[in-house]
């Protein structure tokens, strides 16, 4: 099996040391990225961490892909306890950063303690260095990259770098990468502010060989030649056909469509987009660069996400204006989704749909944590109460678009999800859309049927994430292609990826996660069935845990033994 190939570097922040250990025998059976991720923390943090203290652990990692110059691998991997989820996540970024982290010779960085002062850690193939950034402090990510590449002659490429929303320990915060990509899910950058790093960068020339089959040049010169709607608007070019079907969550999740859909279509985001954009070895380029002229403003997107939580589901029908609330984030550090929801939410209790101007300040109180954005930034789970309004998260995490009520069997792998109701953890929404999914069996009403093909498509792209392959190569990369690239067959991959989705649902079982968190907001047909049938097809016990005989080794000792 192709694994990425490098020791791990363990960087404590507190004490300022830095050891590196042979991980080759990990290597070998869990192949990178996510599966490595996984492996690191279920063995190294502490079953009942506190995900904002020094105990706490944020691994970065590569696979054996950006080993290579392929398409669809511009990607790296980090994995921790999350302050939003309160469980183990793993969350995936693209941009130009994974050539620069490979060039360290590093299969995996560790980062862990807690610095007394505001550090960057520079990780390169000759050492790690801390460096004292005192005048960083409330920096933007703009700002800490301007830096960086000034003084250290480190673009953005080379960087992992927190806002505001970090230092603040704001639970959705970001790590942001090549400044506006984005570790976007689940509170990653506020680990990095409780460990009180405003940035970590990558440099070297010690990447290590990893031999590629030659299919990587078919893939790639697919990906150049293809006639792809994505290459024109990104994700955003599905948003009238959700629209459409009644899959686009509206108003804070009141309605399922948007009369106001024409002004924020991927129609209006492609009108904006002034180049083409990528990630790192990519000749696919779905990014979105787009600029308005008239007022000057400049960011990149927004995607699809972005669209429905600062659009639709906060009332707002300008495209401008949703790429203001996309710049903002990316300037402050901070998840476009959570940050938009529970923007939605309070949009909601103070009945102000649509009040753009009042949407741009809550993103900027939120990442300072200033009046009401301190209460905000603890997300909707810890906060709807208080706003009077439902609860619309799982695990603590707010929805991502392709609403489940419409397209049932996404409803359920938002439940079933490890990371709370995210879209990428299984991606099971391109098979319910009619015409648009790969098999009508999937595209009706109910959960029938659907069980058994989520628990594929979960574990498949767990193995995705551990390659690591981009999920927009779905349309390339067929079983075979997945086989020949990862020298393994098929069915033992995505044995390893039930083993690694295993291993996070043990890891949070450990914290109290049962089957009572696999719960939606709303009611689908034959629901507690189709989570019956999940437990079952995956060999877990009824009430949503795992066996011990599923996962291999175990955790760190408790943090108070």
């Amino acid at each position: 099996m192709k694994h990425s190939r490098g020791p791990l570097c363990s960087i404590d922040v507190g004490d300022r040391t830095v050891e590196t250990e042979d991980i080759d025998d990990v290597l070998e059976s869990y192949v990178g990225g996510r599966a490595l991720g996984t492996k690191l923390a279920h063995e190294r943090i502490p079953f009942d961490v506190d995900p904002l203290g020094a105990d706490n652990r944020l691994f970065f990692a590569t696979g054996p892909l950006q080993h290579s110059t392929m398409s669809f691998t511009g990607r790296t991997s980090a994995t921790t306890v999350s302050p939003l989820t309160d469980g183990l996540l793993s969350s995936n970024a693209g941009g130009f950063v994974s050539r620069n982290f490979t060039g360290t010779g590093y299969s995996a960085v560790e980062i862990t303690g807690a610095s007394d002062d505001l550090v960057v850690v520079h990780v390169t193939d000759d050492g790690v260095e801390f460096e004292a950034v005192p005048d960083l402090e409330g920096a933007t990510v703009p700002e800490t990259c301007e830096y960086l590449e000034d003084e250290h002659d480190l673009g953005p490429e080379h960087t992992a770098v927190i806002g505001p929303a970090g230092e603040n320990e704001v639970r959705f915060a970001s790590v942001m990468t090549s400044e506006e990509r984005a570790f976007g899910r689940g509170g990653l950058g506020a680990v990095l502010g409780s460990k009180n790093v405003k940035a970590i960068t990558f440099d070297g020339d010690s990447t290590r060989e990893v031999e590629i089959p030659a299919v990587q040049m078919e893939i790639h010169g697919e990906a150049a030649q293809a006639d792809h709607p994505m290459k024109a608007q990104g994700t955003t070019s599905v948003a009238e056909y959700a629209n459409m079907v009644e899959a686009l969550s509206s108003y804070y999740f009141e309605d399922l469509s948007f009369e106001g859909i024409d002004g924020i279509s991927g129609d209006r985001v492609e009108e904006k987009k002034y180049k083409k954009g990528t990630c790192s070895s990519c000749a696919f380029a779905c990014k979105l660069p787009t600029r308005d002229e008239e007022s000057g403003l400049e960011t990149e997107g927004p995607e699809f996400e972005t669209l429905m939580a600062f659009g639709s589901n906060s009332g707002v029908d300008d495209i401008v204006d949703v790429m203001q609330s996309n710049k903002l984030c990316d300037v402050y550090g901070l998840d476009t989704i959570s940050t938009g929801d529970t923007i939605a939410a309070y949009l909601k209790s103070e009945d102000e749909f649509g009040n753009v101007d009042l949407i741009h300040d809550l993103v900027e109180q939120i990442a300072h944590r200033e009046g009401v954005g301190d209460t905000l930034a603890e997300g909707v789970d810890r906060i709807h109460d208080d706003l009077g309004v439902e609860n619309w998260s799982v695990k603590g995490m707010e929805f991502a678009a392709h609403d489940g009520r419409t397209l049932n069997g996404q409803g359920l792998a938002f439940a079933t999800s490890n990371r709370g109701a995210d879209h990428m953890y299984a991606e099971f929404y391109p098979y319910e859309y009619p015409l648009v999914g790969e098999e009508d069996a999937f595209q009706k009403e109910g959960l029938e049927g659907k069980p058994p093909k989520l628990v594929e498509l979960e574990n498949l792209n767990a193995v995705k994430d551990s390659a690591i392959f981009c999920k927009f190569s779905r349309d390339f990369l067929t079983e075979e292609r997945i086989e020949t690239l990862l020298d393994a067959d098929y069915d033992d991959l995505l044995a390893l990826g039930g083993e690694v989705v295993a291993m996070e649902r043990h890891f949070n079982n450990q914290r109290g996660f049962d089957r009572g968190d696999d719960r939606l907001p709303y009611e689908l047909p034959d629901f507690e069935q189709g989570l019956e049938e999940y437990y079952a097809e995956r060999g877990w016990n009824d009430d949503g845990t795992v066996p011990d005989t599923k996962v291999g080794g175990g955790s760190a000792a408790p943090a108070d033994d």
